[in-house]
C-alpha cells in the first residue's frame, strides 16, 4: 500500500492541464472586471453627453 501512494505521488499527468484551467480562469475573471470597469464609464459619458445635446437641441448656429 505505501508503494502505491509512492507511485501516486510521482505521477504528475494532469498538472499541467490543472496550470491551464487556473490561468484560463484568472483571464477569464480578469476579462470580466475590465468590461465592467469600461461600460460603467461608458454609460456615464453617454449619459452626460446626452444631457448635454438635450440642453442645446433648440440652437442653431446660423
Amino acid at each position: 500500500m505505501f508503494k502505491f501512494f509512492k507511485k501516486f505521488r510521482a505521477q504528475d499527468d494532469g498538472a499541467v492541464t490543472v496550470d491551464w484551467v487556473v490561468l484560463t480562469a484568472a483571464i477569464v475573471g480578469l476579462a470580466v472586471a475590465l468590461i465592467a470597469i469600461i461600460a460603467n464609464g461608458a454609460t456615464d459619458k453617454s449619459t452626460s453627453v446626452g444631457a448635454f445635446l438635450s440642453t442645446h437641441e433648440g440652437v442653431s448656429h446660423n
